[in-house]
């Protein structure tokens, strides 16, 4: 394209120049004393307010509303730039007339070092920009979980002990009266030393058949009632019998 469309219309606001060399009269002020060479505490007013008037001016056609701080600085500029043109009129206290340009060498001297702090602050990592917080959960105490008994596990054990009963069985016939409360009782006795026990040893092999079955079926009902804790290290490693804590004799 190489004339503009006559039928192109652009609007009045169309066009908007943002000016981010500054962030304000102040940040002016300082740029055009340090691009002149020119010591803070000595400034030349009349060069000075010549130079930020026709900046202010050249902003004031674009953006009015943008140029209103600056402005309020250009008149600050006028005053102390007339003051200066007038006689001095020592103080009587001290002996000496105040310099006009005080309060503003105060003003750009405190917005300098704010302004090398936030400079240096800027320097500094920063979370979301430069990196990102990683956490990291550690447990406190870590607790071996012990696997839990299958009923296949006692099967396995309860077969293990009915091979061995074979050995000392007898060949008599002869009633006897067997209580699950009693081999209850039995293994609670054993157990209460306290620590655990083999799932074997509870077991009395001379009793023969009958009473292994009603000790198998009273640790059951112990198990049942949480009155015993049966575990054991690992999947098929021996299994363990042992009080809980919370059950005393």
């Amino acid at each position: 394209m190489s004339e503009m469309p006559r039928d192109l219309y652009i609007p009045p606001d169309a066009l908007e120049i943002i000016l981010e060399s500054f962030e304000g009269p102040l940040d002016l002020l300082l740029y055009l004393i340090r691009r002149a060479n020119i010591n803070v505490l000595d400034i030349p007013m009349a060069p000075l307010t010549v130079q930020y008037l026709a900046y202010v001016e050249a902003m004031r056609k674009h953006n009015l509303e943008l140029a209103a701080e600056y402005l309020l600085m250009a008149a600050m500029l006028i005053e102390i730039k007339s003051r200066m043109l007038l006689p001095r009129i020592p103080r009587v206290d001290e002996g000496e007339a105040e310099d006009p340009r005080a309060e503003l060498v105060r003003r750009l001297v405190e917005y300098e070092r704010m302004k090398a702090a936030a400079a240096k602050l800027e320097e500094l990592p920063q979370a979301g920009r430069d990196f990102e917080w990683v956490t990291v959960w550690i447990a406190d105490k870590v607790v071996k979980r012990q696997p839990e008994v299958s009923l296949h596990d006692l099967q396995v054990a309860w077969l293990s002990l009915m091979k061995q009963v074979k050995i000392h069985q007898h060949h008599k016939i002869h009633r006897e009266e067997l209580s699950v409360r009693e081999h209850m009782s039995l293994i609670l006795r054993r157990l209460q030393g306290g620590g655990h026990m083999l799932f074997e040893q509870l077991f009395d092999l001379t009793l023969g058949a009958p009473g292994l079955v009603v000790s198998f079926l009273a640790m059951l009902e112990l198990a049942r009632e949480a009155m015993v804790e049966i575990t054991q290290s690992e999947a098929l490693a021996p299994i363990y019998v042992r009080l809980p804590d919370a059950v005393t004799l």
